[in-house]
């Protein structure tokens, strides 16, 4: 990550995931692929069917968000636990996951905070039908953020 600053990585995030956005990946596949793109994570092309299910707020049901679930998909891949496993006993285990849930869990807070919700719905809601313009574009501007906000929790 050598050469630029957290703000242009922050800002290439958004951007870049607003292009996939146009390039017809859905809002979570937009997370995750622009997050390995950007932090040059090694895993097989293929792992991004792993989000394809969570796009239009969990297969299209409007529940959670897609960009947010992207987003934890995607830091995921970054901080998440490599080997659970490794640690010996089950107390050990869980000591881990619970330490290792405290970006996760500020990171969807932050995001909370900003929207008011992590519905998708009720994010689409105020700018009309579901396949509309407007309501594209919020989801366009809300991806970009998801994205930016992922890359500055992966840089802390």
């Amino acid at each position: 990550m050598a050469g630029k600053t957290q703000e242009e990585w922050v800002q290439e995030a958004f951007e870049s995931a607003k292009n996939y956005f146009k390039q017809g990946l859905n809002c979570s596949e937009c997370i995750l692929q622009t997050t390995l793109d950007l932090n040059d994570i090694d895993l097989q092309p293929e792992v991004l069917s792993l989000a394809s299910g969570f796009g239009g707020g969990m297969g299209d049901t409007k529940n959670t968000c897609g960009a947010i679930t992207g987003a934890v998909l995607a830091l995921g891949a970054v901080k998440g636990r490599r080997n659970p496993q490794a640690k010996e006993t089950v107390k050990e285990r869980i000591t881990e996951i619970r330490e290792s849930y405290i970006p996760f869990a500020e990171m969807v807070k932050e995001m909370e905070d900003k929207y008011g919700t992590l519905i998708c719905s009720e994010l689409s809601a105020p700018h009309g039908e579901f396949e509309g313009k407007t309501r594209k574009r919020n989801c366009m501007q809300m991806i970009g953020d998801c994205a930016a906000i992922t890359q500055k929790y992966i840089m802390k």
